[in-house]
């Protein structure tokens, strides 16, 4: 099988969760940078990172990459890359996205536009054909600028990987699946263990960490746009990986996950895209407001997005919203707390102070990952 220098974009501020991933998946990392982890994999390394990772966003072939500070040096640079060994004749090929960071060239409209121009010139000199239908399989391009260094990737995956095919219904503000699946990861939490989301909304957390107590991989039940690859892909890896995903799932274990939320209608979605997810019996979700948050067990975990106060009329309700998770979170008995927010006061307003305060990006807020993790449980305790 051919090897590929594979790129997995993700969260900033999770790399070192990917890379762990990546790793344990049995692939060798090249390099962490910010907000993507370059590894090596064969084409069954494709399928398998797209179906297993929980934590990626995307997995991109890199084609190549060069430098450019001007646009003829983007067009000859893109035109230098061996696409031909990509994209068929008939093959539908764009750029899809163009990124640039402190780099002389900004513009993406234009980046897109020269490097498509750059890739019909090369594949007319390979093809001996003067236009082309497009009429084939999609292969979106994705391009990083990055100090006038040009990493140019063949998109494997389509929508993106934090689109595990089973939220149908959301909340207000939900929370990244890929996002959810990586905070939990940043935790001791394994799935014998006590996990309560009292802010649940759509059900994020508790689903991904049923997912994760069963084993089930997220991508087990969607597609990628690589599937449709036959001449880079085999049809038969994409079957063998579901297979593997399909044969490692464990739904005989015992878990105590449970998601509360004050809205009712917010608890119906959550339950439905349980249900749509299959993990409905793995999860007990409840119409209860953090105020009664409670657990008669020890060692338990709060994991958690809170409001943030995102419009204004809710911000000044910030302060005592925060000050009852903190009350309850005191009650209860050798917990520990993960909570992600982008309302700076938290830690004071809790009246508690984080053991770790992560920053991470969601999307183009800051965020902060506060971890407060609480006493071990003994060996000798079951806990469950």
């Amino acid at each position: 099988m051919r090897k590929y220098e594979l790129i997995a974009p993700c969260h900033f501020g999770l790399e070192a969760v990917l890379k762990r991933e990546i790793t344990d998946l049995g692939y060798d990392v090249e390099k962490v940078e910010d907000g993507r982890v370059t590894f090596w994999g064969d084409e069954e390394a494709i399928c398998r990172i797209n179906i297993f990772s929980r934590t990626a966003e995307r997995i991109l072939i890199k084609i190549g990459s060069f430098r450019a500070e001007t646009y003829e040096e983007l067009f000859q640079g893109t035109k230098a890359l061996a696409w031909e060994e990509f994209i068929p004749i008939n093959g539908k090929f764009w750029v899809a996205k163009a990124a640039s960071v402190k780099s002389k060239l900004f513009s993406p409209s234009d980046i897109q536009s020269i490097m498509k121009k750059a890739m019909v010139e090369r594949l007319k000199e390979t093809y001996k054909v003067s236009w082309f239908t497009e009429d084939g399989e999609n292969f979106p391009i994705r391009v990083f600028l990055m100090k006038d260094e040009v990493t140019v990737g063949l998109d494997t995956t389509g929508e993106s990987l934090h689109k595990r095919g089973y939220r149908k219904l959301t909340a207000k503000a939900p929370i990244a699946e890929n996002l959810a699946a990586s905070l939990i990861m940043l935790t001791p939490w394994r799935g014998e263990r006590i996990l309560v989301d009292p802010f649940c909304g759509s059900g994020t957390f508790p689903i991904e960490a049923a997912m994760m107590a069963v084993n089930m991989a997220p991508g087990m039940n969607r597609h990628f746009t690589a599937e449709n690859w036959n001449h880079i892909v085999q049809k038969s890896l994409w079957k063998d990986t579901v297979e593997e995903a399909h044969d490692e799932i464990t739904m005989d274990v015992t878990t105590d996950i449970q998601g509360y939320d004050i809205d009712e209608k917010m608890v119906s979605i959550a339950r439905e895209n349980a249900r749509l997810a299959g993990v409905e019996s793995k999860i007990h979700f409840q119409v209860r407001g953090v105020d009664q948050l409670s657990h008669s067990k020890k060692y338990g975990f709060i994991i958690t997005n809170p409001p943030y106060g995102e419009r204004i009329e809710e911000k000044k309700n910030l302060p005592a919203l925060y000050q009852t998770i903190g009350e309850r979170y005191k009650q209860l008995d050798s917990w520990s707390l993960y909570l992600i927010t982008a309302y700076e006061q938290a830690e004071s307003s809790m009246g508690v102070k984080a053991v770790k305060n992560r920053k991470i990006y969601n999307g183009m807020m800051k965020t902060y990952f506060y971890q407060i993790p609480g006493p071990k449980p003994p060996k000798r305790e079951q806990i469950s």
